[in-house]
Formats: C-alpha cells, sequence, structure tokens
C-alpha cells in the first residue's frame, strides 16, 4: 500500500464558515473528539513496538499517525473559530496531562497481531461512522466539509488495518469466537476513560473535579443523539465484515437491527441520567 498525500488545513474552505449555524451540543461534541485525534501519537508509540519486526507497515503507521493528529488539529482550529474562548493547545494539555495510554507493553495486549488490528478496524469504524453522523446533523458548512474529509479519512485507515489483519489472519489463524470477543470488547471500550477524560478537558471548568460517569453521560447524550439509523448501520456491517462474517447475511441484518436499537436506548438512557 503506497503512501498517500492526503488533503491539509489549507483545503478547507474556512472563509465559508458561518457563526449562526453552530449548535453549542455539536460543538462540545467536536472539542471532545478534537483531543482523542490529537493524542495519536501515543497510541502510534504502542503499535510501533508491536508491529516492529514489519518496517513496512510502521512507515505506514506513521503516515496514519500524520493524519489523526492533523484531525486533532483541524478540529482544534474549528472549535476556536466557533469559540474564541477555547484554547485549543491549553485544552489539549489538561487533556494528555490527565490521560495517558499504557506504552510500556512490548506485544499487543489483544493477544495476537491480528486480534490488535481487528481492534483498530473496530475504532475506525466507530469514527468514520462518527463523523458522518456529525457531518449530516450539522448544518455549518464549514463542520460538514471538516468532517467529510475525516470520515473519508477514517474509512481509508479502516481499510488499511482490514487488509493488514487478513494477511495476519492467514498466519495466526484466530477462530470467528475469539475475534468476535475481540470486537466486543473494544466496543465496550468506548465506556473508558478516554473520551469522557477528552469531554472533561475540553469542556468542563477548570476547577471541576473529574467524574467518569458524570462526563460519560454527558458526552453520550450528545455524541449519539447525532446517529441516523444509516450511520449504526453502516457501522455495524463494517464491524460484522472485521469478524470475518458475511454483513449481507442473517447475521448482519441481526447486527444492523441490533446496533440501531442499541444507539436509541443509549442515547435515551443519557438523557433519563442526565435529567433531560
Amino acid at each position: 500500500m503506497r503512501v498517500r498525500k492526503g488533503w491539509s488545513a489549507e483545503d478547507i474552505a474556512w472563509d465559508r464558515f458561518d457563526p449562526r449555524l453552530v449548535e453549542p451540543d455539536i460543538l462540545k461534541v467536536v472539542k471532545a473528539a478534537a483531543m482523542v485525534e490529537r493524542n495519536a501519537a501515543d497510541y502510534t508509540v504502542y503499535l510501533g513496538r508491536v508491529f516492529r519486526h514489519d518496517p513496512g507497515f510502521v512507515a505506514l503507521l506513521d503516515q496514519w499517525r500524520a493524519e489523526e493528529v492533523r484531525h486533532g488539529d483541524a478540529l482544534g482550529r474549528y472549535a476556536e473559530l466557533a469559540d474564541p474562548g477555547f484554547d485549543f493547545a491549553a485544552r489539549f494539555k489538561r487533556f494528555t496531562d490527565g490521560y495517558r495510554i499504557p506504552l510500556d507493553a512490548e506485544s499487543s495486549v489483544r493477544g495476537s497481531v491480528t486480534g490488535e488490528l481487528l481492534a483498530r478496524c473496530i475504532v475506525e469504524t466507530g469514527t468514520s461512522s462518527f463523523y458522518s453522523a456529525i457531518r449530516d446533523a450539522s448544518r455549518e458548512p464549514v463542520l460538514r466539509e471538516l468532517c467529510h474529509r475525516i470520515a473519508g479519512d477514517e474509512f481509508r485507515h479502516f481499510k488499511l488495518f482490514y487488509t493488514a489483519m487478513r494477511d495476519c489472519q492467514a498466519r495466526d489463524r484466530l477462530p470467528v469466537w475469539r475475534r468476535a470477543l475481540v470486537a466486543v470488547g473494544r466496543i465496550r471500550e468506548s465506556d473508558d476513560d478516554e473520551l469522557a477524560y477528552a469531554w472533561h478537558a475540553a469542556n468542563e471548568p477548570e476547577d471541576l473535579a473529574y467524574d467518569r460517569g458524570r462526563c460519560n453521560q454527558a458526552y453520550a447524550l450528545r455524541a449519539y443523539a447525532l446517529y441516523g439509523k444509516v450511520h449504526a448501520e453502516r457501522a455495524a456491517s463494517m464491524v460484522v465484515k472485521a469478524v470475518g462474517l458475511d454483513p449481507r447475511g442473517w447475521l448482519g441484518r441481526r447486527a444492523r437491527d441490533f446496533a440501531w436499537v442499541k444507539m436509541q436506548q443509549r442515547s435515551r438512557q443519557s438523557g433519563l441520567a442526565s435529567g433531560v
């Protein structure tokens, strides 16, 4: 797979920004997303160790890192444009001061490189559908363009990790049930501290102590409300494909139905917990 040039912040039509169309809840979600995207450098250190015996793939990981960092910087620039009181650099420092991924692992925490690549497929599935959902929910033209470009990158990232996973699977021969467990485990990790702390660092006052439950609810209330049925179903199909099953088959149809119902339930539950 060749290294591609990609887009840059200069390609975004920033002059089309319309402050009248900024939606406060979407902006809060964007601010949190900027934290996570910009933090990709730490993940590259970990993945570089896991795949240290494959220098060609490590080179592709460096490109992946550069694109993720670019996403974070562009989203941070947008947040500062939409909210002049928002200091992206200061908020990102607050995030990295309080949240760190473990970097001392020398092998995959998923038990195999196939499992590691599958977990990355699940993440890229989530981000591709997430930015598509923001694009379709927002009316602000600059954010729509930005999220359209990022969603496209994230889908290409899925294909990068999916292709590498299939090559490794030929050697590891991880059974479907093990792959399913990895996928479910990674999906459940969406409730871990990363997104919750990103919400805290990006949106909450400096003097408010971090509370994982409160921040998870605040993020979920706004993020899951952005999804339409098409976004949930597309994400479910990509997950089923990554596990190694036919997304057009019976299980794929059930997964799509389940994903949409679960997305609606999560949004309602977060609203109830928040008293909305």
